[in-house]
């Protein structure tokens, strides 16, 4: 039996074939898993009876396309050996509609393509990828760019030393959701942990100054250190898959993502409130800067972020 039973595709909005279909339909044929295709469309243009002008030639075009498009995938996804539906739903409001898809259908994962924003607008009003990110029940596979369509490599991102991250048990969902993929890919799981010092030396901890102030600097990173070694030998992680690097975690996992090839990065989302909410969290500033692709899953028994 494979890791997933069922995987829930959001199509591209254009209804042309896309990265996170062509990984949708490989993680279904390896696992056997029934996949469900939902393209969220804008409804048709709405025809007013008291118009002088009436484009019912462009209302039925549109409707015979998104229908033509139904039956197409069906017949193309069908030929290749995949358990799958096909719906165009017709929507002024996808956020609310993907929501009860997956209330409705409980796929193990969801798919989606990485909308790619212009940084301006995202300022202003946040994209549909953040939104999944912070409300849906469910992990979230955001795909920016597919080299293959199984993965080859499998990042598990974790922070062992964020009391946050230890309670909920957010770090072992992030590892053994990786593990799953990796397993059904038949991929190397690689674990990576992006160590931050910086905010150790603000308030009254000591400044680098001095011989006093670098053993401080080594005794944490010591710390750190064990607390990600001790995370990666209970789950079996051989050594040569650790990487444990200096660095603020969003440009240390792009630059891992490009050196290492990774094709997918595990993540966590953790509920916001406040100002943090409004800056967002690092899986959603990955998405726009990772050349990779984002697996992000909630920390267990987390409600949907307020």
């Amino acid at each position: 039996m494979g890791q997933y039973q069922r995987l829930l595709l959001i199509a591209d909005r254009t209804l042309h074939q896309s990265p996170a279909l062509l990984r949708a339909v490989a993680l279904a044929k390896a696992s056997g898993a029934a996949l469900d295709v939902r393209a969220f469309v804008d409804p048709a243009p709405i025809v007013h009876l008291w118009e002088e002008k009436i484009d019912e030639a462009g209302y039925q075009r549109y409707l015979r396309h998104c229908h033509r498009w139904v039956a197409d995938e069906v017949e193309r996804l069908s030929g290749q050996g995949v358990d799958v539906t096909v719906e165009a739903v017709f929507t002024t409001h996808p956020l609310l509609d993907i929501l009860k898809a997956v209330e409705d259908l409980k796929p193990d994962l969801l798919i989606k393509d990485v909308t790619l924003e212009p940084a301006l607008k995202r300022v202003f009003i946040t994209p549909l990828d953040c939104h999944l990110l912070r409300e849906c029940t469910i992990p979230v596979h955001l795909v920016n760019q597919v080299r293959y369509g199984l993965p080859h490599r499998v990042v598990a991102a974790v922070d062992p030393f964020d009391p946050a991250t230890q309670i909920s048990g957010l770090n072992d969902t992030i590892i053994q959701t990786a593990n799953a993929l990796a397993l059904q890919c038949d991929a190397p799981l690689h674990l990576l942990y992006a160590y931050d010092l910086s905010p150790a030396f603000n308030g009254d901890a000591p400044l680098i100054s001095g011989g006093w102030g670098v053993d401080f600097v080594e005794e944490l990173r010591e710390s750190l250190h064990r607390a990600f070694i001790t995370l990666a030998d209970r789950y079996g992680v051989p050594p040569e898959r650790r990487h444990f690097v200096m660095g603020l975690p969003v440009p240390v996992i792009s630059e891992f993502v490009e050196q290492y090839l990774a094709d997918v990065v595990v993540m966590g989302t953790v509920h916001r409130v406040g100002i943090d909410r409004l800056i967002g969290s690092n899986t959603e500033r990955a998405l726009y800067s990772v050349p990779g692709s984002i697996l992000a899953v909630r920390q267990p028994g987390s409600s949907v972020a307020q």
